[in-house]
């Protein structure tokens, strides 16, 4: 069955949702893709779980989507079903932040601030959704969002709704178990502080002043492409990718439109009409130039969502 088929079952309650070729450069940060066949909002977890029925009998590729950040969409597009995590119920509950993991991140990090709540401003500025900073376990500054979980709403691989703890996600650097295990994440409980808000908002401010200074404000991108590297040594600090590929020259690589940003190295640019392709050889040119140079293997951080044909 393809994703075109009017005998395709789509529940009643979703068919007013489903979007059909949905161009992937509307719904990715770096703007590249092309279309998808069919694109379904969810806002709810039993609106996620009937969703999820009807990926499993249709037999065809599929795709959870948040905010787009962190994706490499392909230029033939996807011939599939995505979903997209729109679940936005936000509440506070003493110390506590429960949300829905479609929310913006930095957005709830405001509200978080606006409540009274501290914790969370290490990361301003982070782009993306709650749910694919839990699924990537997303940090900076020597915190991740791993630390402040409590629990979470999943739906599993197997269509249940759980509540899981953080002991689930396997929590370590850029990655957690859940996105291996295939389910989905949709709404988390954060455990939080209430202290110096005058402090943590200057330090919201220092951190988005220092991410205009190094990072992309007019320019489509997926945030840092490639992973850090392992300490040299037990409790050391992570090398920065980055810092070899600027050694290694990257900041002078484009191909077309898709260009190493001139303050990042390790961040690739869509200057007007880059497509996956060029991003594709460019991020190759990158990795060789490394390993050539330095014996190091790069690993992205970014994910590509597969295209037609795609095994």
């Amino acid at each position: 069955m393809s994703a075109d088929d009017p005998n395709l079952h789509l529940p009643n309650e979703l068919r007013d949702k489903f979007q059909r070729n949905v161009p992937l450069c509307d719904l990715t940060t770096l703007r590249i893709g092309g279309p998808a066949t069919l694109v379904c909002p969810v806002r709810t977890p039993e609106e996620a779980q009937r969703f999820q029925e009807s990926m499993a009998q249709a037999d065809l590729p599929a795709w959870i989507l948040g905010g787009g950040s962190n994706v490499l969409a392909p230029d033939a597009g996807f011939p599939g079903l995505i979903m997209r995590v729109a679940t936005d119920r936000r509440q506070v509950r003493g110390d506590t932040l429960v949300a829905g993991c479609g929310l913006d991140f930095d957005d709830l990090i405001v509200h978080a601030l606006e409540s009274g709540l501290t914790g969370l401003e290490f990361a301003s500025g982070i782009p993306g959704t709650l749910g694919g900073a839990l699924v990537g376990n997303a940090g900076c500054y020597g915190h991740e969002i791993g630390e402040f979980l409590v629990e979470a709403l999943v739906l599993t691989a197997t269509g249940r709704l759980e509540r899981v703890g953080p002991e689930e996600f396997g929590f370590r650097y850029r990655a957690t178990d859940l996105r291996e295990a295939g389910h989905v994440l949709l709404e988390a409980t954060l455990r939080l502080g209430r202290g110096d808000l005058d402090a943590a908002g200057r330090v919201r401010d220092d951190h988005l002043a220092d991410r205009r200074a190094k990072h992309p404000v007019d320019l489509p991108c997926a945030g840092s492409w490639f992973r850090n590297l392992p300490p040299a040594e037990p409790g050391g600090r992570r090398r920065a990718a980055g810092e070899l590929l600027e050694k290694a020259g990257a900041k002078a690589m484009s191909e077309g439109d898709a260009a190493v940003f001139a303050k990042h190295a390790n961040i690739v640019v869509n200057r007007g009409a880059a497509t996956g392709a060029q991003v594709d050889r460019l991020v190759r040119r990158m990795q060789t130039a490394v390993r050539e140079q330095f014996g190091v293997d790069l690993v992205e951080e970014v994910r590509r969502m597969p295209g037609p044909g795609s095994a």
